[in-house]
């Protein structure tokens, strides 16, 4: 994995810009795209989401329905990932790529969008790193933990499971983990001379 020229790791977490996702799948083995939402960070802040929602080429199974509630009729008039892969590809170029339990996410990220992030950070193993002890580290369970989900005016629609409340949540996370660390801290290649202290 190659860094950037002038991409300094041991600078402040806030002086990169993330892309925080979550996709949902339809439930076939190799799962295909259903919807990604896309959640920006800069300078530690938290953006307005992006989603996108794809017509798969293989039914959406009855049980991921029943994770994501999202029907194949609901994305029956939908496009094809392939016409928006550029546009997604697009809003994540340049930016770390942040996800809960990363190798899911970045699986049909890379197989459906023939896009391999430079860098990205996992919250899971982020959180079980800085925050250990904890019963669990589903990101529900962390969003209780945490106290991240608030007044969610702002995702009047969202559930759990879908896209784009998913990420948001995940962005919360991650500004609630990251602190005053370092971006080599938050990787997901430790440094011997640069661990993150525990939150605890």
């Amino acid at each position: 994995m190659t860094t950037r020229p002038g991409m300094d790791l041991t600078a402040s977490w806030q002086r990169y810009r993330y892309a925080v996702v979550d996709v949902e799948g339809n439930g076939q083995q190799p799962p295909d795209l259903v919807e990604l939402a896309l959640v920006p960070i800069w300078e530690g802040r938290i953006g307005t989401a992006r989603q996108w929602l794809v017509r798969p080429p293989r039914p959406i199974t009855p049980m991921a329905r029943r994770i994501h509630k999202i029907s194949n009729a609901d994305v029956a008039d939908r496009p094809p990932v392939s016409a928006v892969a550029h546009e997604i590809r697009s809003a994540l170029t340049g930016a770390v790529l942040v996800a809960h339990n990363a190798p899911v996410d970045l699986s049909v990220i890379t197989r459906e969008l023939a896009y391999t992030p430079e860098h990205v950070i996992d919250t899971l193993r982020l959180a079980r790193r800085l925050a250990p002890g904890l019963p669990s580290y589903r990101l529900g369970r962390l969003i209780e933990h945490f106290g991240l989900a608030g007044d969610e005016d702002d995702l009047p629609e969202q559930t759990a499971h879908r896209a784009g409340y998913d990420a948001l949540m995940c962005a919360r996370l991650l500004t609630v983990l990251a602190q005053e660390l370092t971006l080599s801290n938050l990787l997901n290649r430790p440094s011997r001379d640069t661990d993150a202290p525990s939150l605890f």
